[in-house]
């Protein structure tokens, strides 16, 4: 058989993905992210539990304000995933698109330490659990890592390392809203360095070993 006419036998038939695909590879993908999200939150609680001040207006504040960092984290490179997970979906979407909330928490602690005395910059940076937080977000991420890559493995993926990226980004945003529970360490910036620090870590995980466990 020659080439063209192997070509032209692939091409014939060959129909579209159509719109309800995409809405079924991007529900799929929300449902393993939010099941993976659930078991990891809940083992979290478990393990370390929830911190004891959440009845005092300014710990509950914080926590909401790392959740939602967190939440949106996961919204933002969730649905970056749910395109990029199909064949050639790396076209559709820019994955500079997920680190807008990163980018934003990062502003956010700039202007925090413009308005601090630098005399506790150390003090808003470090905090007094910095290395039990850049060490517990990766660890609790590591079950939906896993969940993540075995549902986008399954789509067909063409950019491996983009992918991998963004189911670890995925992973890290819900290691940290499991930390958040647990966290007393409020100021801004710790939360960009060490939870943003511990985001980025993990998609650089996910890059790293997408084209091994992604590849079909």
């Amino acid at each position: 058989m020659r080439t063209d006419d192997l070509i032209e036998m692939l091409s014939t038939n060959v129909e579209p993905v159509t719109r309800h695909g995409h809405v079924e590879i991007r529900r799929i993908v929300l449902l393993t992210i939010a099941a993976s999200a659930t078991a990891a939150i809940g083992s979290t609680v478990l393990l370390f539990g929830v911190r004891p001040d959440l009845a005092n207006f300014a710990a509950s504040a914080f926590l909401a304000l790392k959740m939602l960092f967190a939440v949106g984290v996961i919204a933002v490179a969730s649905l970056c995933l749910a395109r990029l997970a199909r064949p050639g979906g790396e076209r559709t979407v820019s994955t500079a698109t997920a680190v807008l909330p990163v980018a934003a928490v990062v502003a956010l602690a700039a202007g925090s330490l413009f308005l601090t005395s630098p005399a506790h910059w150390n003090q808003a940076v470090v905090g007094h659990h910095w290395l039990e937080c850049v060490l517990s977000i990766p660890l609790i991420a590591v079950i939906p890592m896993a969940a993540t890559f075995w549902v986008v493995r399954r789509m067909a993926p063409t950019d491996l390392v983009q992918a991998g990226a963004l189911a670890g980004m995925v992973a890290g945003g819900v290691g940290a809203a499991g930390y958040a529970l647990h966290c007393t360490d409020d100021s801004l910036p710790f939360i960009a360095v060490w939870y943003g620090g511990a985001i980025a870590l993990c998609a650089l995980v996910g890059a790293v070993v997408g084209p091994r466990l992604l590849r079909w």
